[in-house]
């Protein structure tokens, strides 16, 4: 990474204060306790289903390997978001990051998910990355305003892409970011701050 950032982080929202720190092989169990406390419905937009066991294992094993980076969103010592950061620089597509993002029902619409998307971002700018997607089902609406917001813009609609528990079948939404374009912007209107809240 070209910039380091420091964790943990504490950040005052409507849910009271969050502490915003890197995900280890420490949490583990919290994680998956985390998972298994989300709507179904809230899983489909991630490739895996994180409220399983042997998911998290190899999630772990990820973020060891340097492949992940995640961050944890915790208040009063529980998991109540995640956001993380998916590249490969072995891949044809070394430049492009994908942000995977997933906030409790219990703190939702209350500044935490804004908090964590853009210090998931302030990662992928540090590691020097040109280009940002996230994917969401579509009727995911905060979510997809709230990276809105961030400056990212529909890119794709996946057609029935998913399956549920049920065997419905959901739309994904792919959202891109041309952070590379974003900069050059910018710096030549002097907002290099624009992304630290």
């Amino acid at each position: 990474m070209s910039e380091q950032r420091s964790y943990p982080r504490h950040v005052k929202t409507d849910a009271g204060d969050i502490e915003i720190r890197l995900m280890s092989p420490a949490d583990e169990a919290a994680v998956l306790a985390f998972g298994k406390g989300l709507p179904t419905h809230d899983l489909l937009f991630l490739p895996r289903n994180i409220s399983e066991p042997k998911v998290l294992s190899a999630w772990v094993k990820e973020i060891e390997r340097g492949a992940i980076t995640s961050l944890l969103a915790v208040r009063d010592d529980k998991v109540v978001g995640c956001g993380t950061l998916v590249r490969d620089p072995h891949s044809w597509s070394p430049h492009v990051g994908e942000i995977r993002m997933v906030v409790s029902p219990e703190v939702r619409g209350k500044g935490v998910g804004k908090a964590l998307s853009q210090e998931t971002f302030a990662l992928a700018l540090g590691a020097g990355l040109e280009k940002l997607s996230v994917q969401m089902t579509v009727d995911q609406q905060a979510a997809i305003a709230l990276f809105e917001s961030l400056g990212f813009k529909a890119e794709a609609l996946l057609r029935d892409h998913v399956r549920d528990v049920d065997g419905k079948t959901h739309d994904i939404v792919v959202l891109g970011h041309n952070i590379a374009q974003v900069q050059a912007q910018m710096e030549a209107y002097g907002l290099p701050g624009a992304v630290q809240h």
